[in-house]
């Protein structure tokens, strides 16, 4: 993959062009991130011929690899071949804001719901979050643990956040995994793919990751000064340690929300409930979270730096990496590593859909069919999840009613 680019390199689109398109995805990309890479490569690769297969799947490859919100580091990175720095700019923008705004308005106006109908609604809302993580679960653990020893090793995340809960114990078992993976030695490296040509120069990728490590450490320091700066701290902390998919974002924002007291936990699961019926990256959450939380900023203002704080350090890596991505993804070490770092990333899911997720929103029998039945539309109906969401509220609102 080729990085480097000219400052007078004329780019073969606009970022007028890119919004565009990326709007377009924006508003109707339901699914989760695997499904984006499935609508971004029909709009992009096969109908507008931005770049060929080879280049796409390089260029997944990559952000798959690294932490953060993988469909939005690739339209990040397809905005920029498109149009320059302006267009990975403005592909964030568009493939961001639709959900951001829906789940913004949720915010505001979910305190306001009352009634059964309304109550109803919203535990449904909290129990299908049980079935969604539960297939995420059983998705990953195919994909990332297809063996005993790491199979292991998903087992010791567990065993670890059981021990030492919230982000320290995350921090740990991703660690722990990492080194495990690095024992195993199952990485063979990767064959070099396509190239697309990005305006990243070795010192610009310096100074990201630089960046990256930097706010790392100095956002906790100034974390005491303003609670403006413990929210962009909270929120960056989750974004940074976001390995194996989007869905693995909740136990983190859990623990940097809800264990502090700053959104209560019915909130919380409402709010990851709504955000599987919206299109976009699931990172939007962060919008909700950063509206409803209790100490401000909050609202508006509270969204906005959550939203912010959450995508920049998958962005930062994302560019950092860039240049040396060919060379490192050779390297049979860096792919066993990877590969322990992720089936950890299986166990801490799988300890969130403990708790919170199912000692939050599971009370009696009949919660419990509900979210049975949800993930039976999921795995064996493949149901679109938007659809099992309404499928959810109105199962909610039934069992209100029924007292």
């Amino acid at each position: 993959m080729s990085h480097e680019a000219d400052s007078k390199t004329a780019y073969p689109g606009s970022a007028g062009e890119v919004f565009r398109a990326f709007l377009k995805l924006g508003l109707t990309s339901f699914g989760g991130p695997i499904a984006h890479l499935g609508y971004f490569r029909d709009e992009l690769v096969i109908r507008r011929k931005w770049l060929d297969d080879r280049a796409y799947a390089d260029l997944v490859a990559l952000c798959q690899f690294l932490p953060g919100p993988a469909s939005s580091q690739v339209g990040f990175a397809l905005g920029m071949a498109r149009a320059g720095w302006p267009g990975a700019l403005a592909a964030f923008m568009a493939f961001t804001l639709p959900s951001a705004l829906i789940l913004l308005v949720f915010a505001m106006t979910a305190a306001s719901i009352t009634g059964p109908v309304g109550t109803g609604a919203m535990n449904g809302l909290k129990i299908v979050a049980v079935a969604i993580i539960a297939q995420a679960v059983w998705g990953m653990t195919k994909s990332l643990c297809p063996d005993r020893e790491r199979g292991a090793i998903a087992v010791a995340a567990v065993v670890v956040l059981a021990f030492v809960p919230g982000v320290s114990g995350m921090i740990g078992a991703i660690v722990l995994g990492a080194a495990s993976g690095l024992m195993l030695g199952r990485g063979t490296g990767i064959p070099v793919g396509g190239h697309v040509a990005l305006p990243v120069t070795r010192r610009g990728a310096l100074g990201a990751l630089v960046s990256f490590f930097a706010l790392l450490v100095l956002l906790p320091l100034l974390s005491g000064q303003a609670q403006a700066f413990a929210v962009i701290d909270s929120f960056y902390r989750a974004g940074a340690l976001v390995f194996g998919g989007g869905h693995v974002v909740l136990p983190l924002l859990q623990a940097e929300t809800v264990a502090t007291g700053w959104v209560g936990r019915d909130e919380f699961l409402a709010g990851y409930g709504a955000a599987q019926a919206v299109p976009g990256p699931l990172f939007t959450f962060a919008a909700y979270l950063g509206a409803v939380l209790g100490p401000e900023p909050n609202g508006l203002v509270g969204a906005t730096l959550a939203l912010l704080a959450v995508f920049l350090p998958g962005f930062l890596l994302l560019v950092g990496v860039l240049p040396f991505w060919d060379s490192f993804r050779r390297a049979p070490r860096a792919q066993s590593l990877m590969q322990g770092a992720n089936a950890a990333v299986v166990g801490i899911l799988g300890a969130a859909l403990y708790s919170p997720i199912f000692t939050g929103a599971i009370s009696d029998i009949r919660d419990f069919a509900l979210a049975l039945a949800c993930f039976v539309l999921l795995m064996a109906w493949k149901a679109p999840p938007w659809i099992v969401v309404i499928v959810a509220a109105l199962g909610g609102v039934a069992l209100a009613l029924s007292g």
